[in-house]
Protein backbone atom coordinates (compact mmCIF):
# COMPACT_ATOMS: atom_id res chain seq x y z
CA UNK A 1 0.00 0.00 0.00
CA UNK A 2 1.35 3.67 -0.98
CA UNK A 3 1.94 6.12 1.96
CA UNK A 4 -1.34 8.26 -0.11
CA UNK A 5 -3.57 5.10 0.11
CA UNK A 6 -2.23 4.89 3.71
CA UNK A 7 -3.20 8.54 4.60
CA UNK A 8 -6.38 8.38 2.84
CA UNK A 9 -7.61 5.00 4.83
CA UNK A 10 -6.73 6.78 8.09
CA UNK A 11 -8.52 9.89 7.20
CA UNK A 12 -11.13 7.76 6.34
CA UNK A 13 -11.16 9.38 2.92
CA UNK A 14 -13.07 7.17 0.22
CA UNK A 15 -12.03 8.75 -3.55
CA UNK A 16 -15.24 6.91 -4.94
CA UNK A 17 -17.72 7.63 -2.73
CA UNK A 18 -16.91 11.42 -1.99
CA UNK A 19 -16.37 11.87 -5.77
CA UNK A 20 -19.82 10.57 -6.90
CA UNK A 21 -21.20 13.10 -3.65
CA UNK A 22 -19.83 15.49 -5.23
CA UNK A 23 -21.38 14.79 -8.68
CA UNK A 24 -24.45 14.92 -7.51
CA UNK A 25 -24.02 18.25 -5.96
CA UNK A 26 -22.36 19.45 -8.66
CA UNK A 27 -25.01 18.62 -11.22
CA UNK A 28 -27.81 19.55 -8.35
CA UNK A 29 -26.33 23.42 -9.02
CA UNK A 30 -26.00 22.76 -12.70
CA UNK A 31 -22.47 23.80 -12.56
CA UNK A 32 -21.87 20.48 -15.18
CA UNK A 33 -21.21 21.00 -18.32
CA UNK A 34 -21.02 18.77 -21.51
CA UNK A 35 -18.33 16.80 -21.01
CA UNK A 36 -18.95 16.43 -17.36
CA UNK A 37 -16.26 19.14 -16.49
CA UNK A 38 -16.96 21.14 -13.52
CA UNK A 39 -16.26 24.39 -14.31
CA UNK A 40 -13.93 26.73 -11.53
CA UNK A 41 -15.10 30.42 -11.41
CA UNK A 42 -12.56 31.42 -8.35
CA UNK A 43 -9.19 32.11 -8.39
CA UNK A 44 -6.30 30.44 -6.76
CA UNK A 45 -4.07 32.20 -4.68
CA UNK A 46 -0.13 31.37 -5.73
CA UNK A 47 2.10 30.73 -2.54
CA UNK A 48 5.88 30.43 -3.12
CA UNK A 49 6.35 29.66 0.22
CA UNK A 50 10.13 28.60 -0.07
CA UNK A 51 10.56 27.56 3.83
CA UNK A 52 8.17 24.92 3.74
CA UNK A 53 9.31 23.65 -0.06
CA UNK A 54 12.91 23.54 1.33
CA UNK A 55 11.44 21.27 4.26
CA UNK A 56 9.67 18.72 1.98
CA UNK A 57 12.58 18.72 -0.11
CA UNK A 58 14.34 17.91 2.92
CA UNK A 59 11.87 15.16 4.00
CA UNK A 60 11.81 13.22 0.59
CA UNK A 61 15.06 13.52 0.12
CA UNK A 62 16.93 10.06 0.28
CA UNK A 63 20.54 10.42 2.31
CA UNK A 64 22.24 7.87 -0.48
CA UNK A 65 25.92 7.88 -0.32
CA UNK A 66 27.98 9.29 -2.96
CA UNK A 67 28.89 5.92 -4.76
CA UNK A 68 25.28 5.35 -4.73
CA UNK A 69 24.39 9.06 -6.84
CA UNK A 70 27.40 9.22 -8.39
CA UNK A 71 26.33 13.12 -8.97
CA UNK A 72 29.29 15.65 -9.89
CA UNK A 73 29.22 19.69 -9.82
CA UNK A 74 32.28 20.73 -11.51
CA UNK A 75 33.17 23.55 -13.85
CA UNK A 76 34.24 22.77 -17.44
CA UNK A 77 37.48 21.55 -18.31
CA UNK A 78 40.01 23.73 -19.94
CA UNK A 79 39.74 23.76 -23.54
CA UNK A 80 42.46 21.23 -25.09
CA UNK A 81 45.19 22.42 -27.62
CA UNK A 82 43.34 20.21 -30.78
CA UNK A 83 39.94 21.32 -29.94
CA UNK A 84 40.84 24.33 -30.29
CA UNK A 85 42.85 24.21 -33.65
CA UNK A 86 39.42 22.11 -34.98
CA UNK A 87 37.21 24.80 -33.68
CA UNK A 88 39.49 26.63 -35.82
CA UNK A 89 39.24 25.14 -38.87
CA UNK A 90 35.70 24.48 -38.12
CA UNK A 91 35.08 28.43 -38.41
CA UNK A 92 37.30 28.65 -41.43
CA UNK A 93 35.43 25.97 -43.53
CA UNK A 94 32.16 27.73 -42.80
CA UNK A 95 33.32 31.01 -43.37
CA UNK A 96 35.08 29.61 -47.00
CA UNK A 97 31.55 28.20 -47.42
CA UNK A 98 30.29 31.82 -47.37
CA UNK A 99 32.26 33.21 -49.01
CA UNK A 100 32.84 30.87 -52.37
CA UNK A 101 28.37 30.35 -52.80
CA UNK A 102 26.60 33.59 -53.89
CA UNK A 103 23.46 31.59 -53.26
CA UNK A 104 23.75 31.27 -49.69
CA UNK A 105 23.44 34.39 -47.84
CA UNK A 106 26.45 35.56 -44.95
CA UNK A 107 25.68 34.34 -41.09
CA UNK A 108 27.99 36.15 -38.62
CA UNK A 109 29.65 33.34 -36.82
CA UNK A 110 27.97 34.08 -33.45
CA UNK A 111 24.48 33.19 -35.47
CA UNK A 112 25.23 30.19 -37.28
CA UNK A 113 23.23 27.64 -36.26
CA UNK A 114 25.39 24.51 -37.19
CA UNK A 115 28.97 26.54 -35.85
CA UNK A 116 26.73 26.96 -32.31
CA UNK A 117 26.29 23.49 -32.76
CA UNK A 118 29.62 22.49 -33.08
CA UNK A 119 29.97 25.08 -29.75
CA UNK A 120 27.85 23.41 -27.46
CA UNK A 121 28.73 19.54 -28.49
CA UNK A 122 32.11 21.34 -27.45
CA UNK A 123 30.76 22.29 -23.87
CA UNK A 124 29.17 19.11 -23.73
CA UNK A 125 32.99 17.39 -23.88
CA UNK A 126 34.92 19.73 -21.53
CA UNK A 127 32.38 18.94 -18.77
CA UNK A 128 32.45 15.52 -19.34
CA UNK A 129 36.08 15.70 -19.47
CA UNK A 130 36.10 17.42 -15.96
CA UNK A 131 33.37 15.23 -14.29
CA UNK A 132 35.90 12.20 -15.57
CA UNK A 133 38.74 14.23 -13.93
CA UNK A 134 37.16 14.65 -10.77
CA UNK A 135 35.08 11.10 -10.43
CA UNK A 136 38.35 8.87 -11.28
CA UNK A 137 40.30 9.81 -7.89
CA UNK A 138 37.47 9.67 -5.75
CA UNK A 139 36.24 5.86 -7.15
CA UNK A 140 39.86 4.86 -6.18
CA UNK A 141 39.56 6.09 -3.06
CA UNK A 142 36.47 3.88 -2.41
CA UNK A 143 38.29 1.18 -3.38
CA UNK A 144 36.25 0.92 -6.73
CA UNK A 145 38.02 -0.30 -10.12
CA UNK A 146 37.54 1.89 -13.21
CA UNK A 147 39.80 -0.19 -15.81
CA UNK A 148 38.70 -3.57 -16.81
CA UNK A 149 41.45 -5.97 -17.30
CA UNK A 150 42.99 -6.85 -20.80
CA UNK A 151 41.76 -10.15 -21.01
CA UNK A 152 38.24 -8.97 -20.86
CA UNK A 153 36.22 -9.48 -23.74
CA UNK A 154 32.75 -7.13 -24.04
CA UNK A 155 31.00 -8.33 -27.14
CA UNK A 156 29.85 -4.88 -29.07
CA UNK A 157 26.00 -4.06 -30.10
CA UNK A 158 27.00 -3.40 -33.80
CA UNK A 159 27.97 -6.55 -35.84
CA UNK A 160 31.64 -6.60 -37.19
CA UNK A 161 30.11 -5.90 -40.70
CA UNK A 162 28.39 -2.28 -39.57
CA UNK A 163 32.04 -1.76 -38.14
CA UNK A 164 33.75 -2.54 -41.46
CA UNK A 165 31.32 -0.26 -42.94
CA UNK A 166 31.89 2.63 -41.11
CA UNK A 167 35.69 2.61 -41.00
CA UNK A 168 35.32 2.15 -45.00
CA UNK A 169 33.24 5.28 -44.56
CA UNK A 170 35.97 7.16 -42.57
CA UNK A 171 38.73 6.06 -44.67
CA UNK A 172 36.80 7.01 -47.87
CA UNK A 173 36.16 10.29 -46.02
CA UNK A 174 40.22 10.69 -44.98
CA UNK A 175 41.36 9.97 -48.60
CA UNK A 176 38.65 12.43 -50.05
CA UNK A 177 40.17 15.32 -47.87
CA UNK A 178 43.74 14.42 -48.61
CA UNK A 179 43.11 14.33 -52.37
CA UNK A 180 41.30 17.46 -52.39
CA UNK A 181 44.48 18.93 -50.04
CA UNK A 182 46.90 17.57 -53.11
CA UNK A 183 44.59 18.93 -55.97
CA UNK A 184 44.68 22.19 -54.16
CA UNK A 185 48.50 22.66 -53.83
CA UNK A 186 48.42 21.19 -57.59
CA UNK A 187 46.60 24.18 -58.38
CA UNK A 188 48.31 26.54 -56.63
CA UNK A 189 51.57 25.48 -57.70
CA UNK A 190 50.34 25.64 -61.51
CA UNK A 191 49.37 28.82 -60.40
CA UNK A 192 52.47 30.23 -59.26
CA UNK A 193 54.22 28.71 -62.82
CA UNK A 194 52.14 30.43 -64.47
CA UNK A 195 52.75 33.65 -62.59
CA UNK A 196 56.42 33.59 -62.41
CA UNK A 197 56.23 32.97 -66.58
CA UNK A 198 54.17 35.84 -67.02
CA UNK A 199 56.41 38.03 -64.80
CA UNK A 200 59.55 36.69 -66.98
CA UNK A 201 57.65 37.24 -69.89
CA UNK A 202 56.64 40.80 -69.41
CA UNK A 203 60.63 41.49 -67.72
CA UNK A 204 61.81 40.22 -70.99
CA UNK A 205 59.50 42.35 -73.05
CA UNK A 206 60.52 45.15 -71.30
CA UNK A 207 64.14 45.10 -71.53
CA UNK A 208 63.57 44.78 -75.31
CA UNK A 209 61.61 47.37 -75.68
CA UNK A 210 63.94 49.58 -73.57
CA UNK A 211 66.62 48.36 -75.95
CA UNK A 212 64.85 49.33 -79.36
CA UNK A 213 64.77 52.72 -77.60
CA UNK A 214 68.24 52.75 -76.88
CA UNK A 215 68.87 52.15 -80.55
CA UNK A 216 66.49 54.81 -81.71
CA UNK A 217 68.18 57.40 -79.30
CA UNK A 218 71.56 56.55 -80.43
CA UNK A 219 70.65 56.84 -84.16
CA UNK A 220 69.00 60.15 -83.27
CA UNK A 221 72.51 61.19 -82.30
CA UNK A 222 70.97 61.57 -78.15
CA UNK A 223 73.78 58.68 -77.16
CA UNK A 224 77.48 58.06 -77.95
CA UNK A 225 78.11 54.75 -77.49
CA UNK A 226 76.77 51.48 -77.76
CA UNK A 227 77.22 50.26 -74.01
CA UNK A 228 74.16 49.40 -73.68
CA UNK A 229 74.25 46.24 -76.45
CA UNK A 230 77.10 44.89 -74.47
CA UNK A 231 74.83 44.72 -71.06
CA UNK A 232 72.34 42.82 -73.21
CA UNK A 233 75.15 40.60 -74.81
CA UNK A 234 76.12 39.92 -71.23
CA UNK A 235 72.59 38.92 -69.73
CA UNK A 236 72.03 37.17 -72.17
CA UNK A 237 75.42 35.02 -72.42
CA UNK A 238 74.02 34.48 -68.36
CA UNK A 239 70.81 33.35 -69.30
CA UNK A 240 72.13 31.02 -72.10
CA UNK A 241 75.12 29.70 -69.45
CA UNK A 242 72.04 29.49 -67.22
CA UNK A 243 70.22 27.23 -69.29
CA UNK A 244 73.40 25.24 -70.26
CA UNK A 245 74.28 24.47 -66.71
CA UNK A 246 70.62 23.05 -66.21
CA UNK A 247 70.78 20.75 -68.95
CA UNK A 248 74.05 19.56 -67.52
CA UNK A 249 72.60 18.97 -64.35
CA UNK A 250 69.44 17.13 -65.96
CA UNK A 251 71.77 15.11 -68.02
CA UNK A 252 73.63 14.12 -64.29
CA UNK A 253 70.72 14.11 -62.18
CA UNK A 254 67.93 13.08 -64.56
CA UNK A 255 64.27 14.15 -64.31
CA UNK A 256 63.08 12.83 -61.31
CA UNK A 257 61.92 9.33 -60.88
CA UNK A 258 63.41 6.15 -59.83
CA UNK A 259 67.02 5.96 -59.97
CA UNK A 260 67.66 3.58 -56.86
CA UNK A 261 68.81 -0.09 -57.92
CA UNK A 262 69.31 0.60 -62.13
CA UNK A 263 72.96 -0.87 -61.72
CA UNK A 264 71.08 -4.45 -60.16
CA UNK A 265 71.21 -7.24 -62.75
CA UNK A 266 67.99 -8.65 -63.41
CA UNK A 267 67.22 -12.41 -64.20
CA UNK A 268 68.05 -11.46 -68.65
CA UNK A 269 71.08 -9.97 -68.25
CA UNK A 270 72.61 -12.40 -65.35
CA UNK A 271 71.91 -14.92 -68.34
CA UNK A 272 73.64 -13.01 -71.24
CA UNK A 273 70.04 -11.70 -72.67
CA UNK A 274 70.87 -8.41 -72.54
CA UNK A 275 72.84 -7.63 -75.75
CA UNK A 276 75.37 -5.64 -76.05
CA UNK A 277 75.08 -4.76 -72.82
CA UNK A 278 76.30 -8.26 -71.26
CA UNK A 279 78.37 -9.13 -73.98
CA UNK A 280 80.51 -6.06 -72.95
CA UNK A 281 80.56 -7.33 -69.29
CA UNK A 282 82.06 -10.55 -70.51
CA UNK A 283 84.24 -9.29 -72.43
CA UNK A 284 85.59 -6.71 -69.73
CA UNK A 285 85.08 -3.78 -72.43
CA UNK A 286 84.52 -0.75 -70.88
CA UNK A 287 81.32 1.48 -71.56
CA UNK A 288 81.67 3.73 -74.61
CA UNK A 289 84.46 1.50 -76.06
CA UNK A 290 83.92 -0.12 -79.61
CA UNK A 291 82.64 -3.34 -79.84
CA UNK A 292 83.45 -3.75 -83.42
CA UNK A 293 85.66 -7.45 -83.45
CA UNK A 294 89.02 -7.35 -84.70
CA UNK A 295 89.86 -8.70 -88.40
CA UNK A 296 91.67 -11.83 -89.39
CA UNK A 297 95.21 -11.58 -90.09
CA UNK A 298 94.95 -12.10 -93.99
CA UNK A 299 92.28 -9.75 -93.75
CA UNK A 300 94.70 -7.05 -91.65
CA UNK A 301 97.97 -7.74 -94.17
CA UNK A 302 96.02 -7.28 -97.23
CA UNK A 303 94.64 -3.71 -95.76
CA UNK A 304 98.19 -3.21 -95.00
CA UNK A 305 99.17 -3.84 -98.63
CA UNK A 306 96.24 -1.47 -99.95
CA UNK A 307 97.96 1.73 -98.16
Amino acid sequence: MSDFEMEDSASGYDSGDNSDAELQAAFERGDLKPGLNLEFNGQRDKVNDVTKLLAKTEAIKMQLPWLERLDMINILAPLAPELAVQLEKHEQKRANLFKGNAKLPYIRPEEDPVLNDFKREMLFHRQAQSAVLEAIPRLHELGIKTRRPDDYFAEMAKSDEHMQKVRANLMAKQQGQAKSERIKQIREQRKMGKMLAKQTKVQREAEKKDMLDKLKKFRKGKLKNLDFLEDAKALESKQKQSAENRKKRNKKFGFGGKKKGLKRNTKSSSAGLDGDKSTRRQRGVKAGASVNKRLGKSRRIKAKGKK
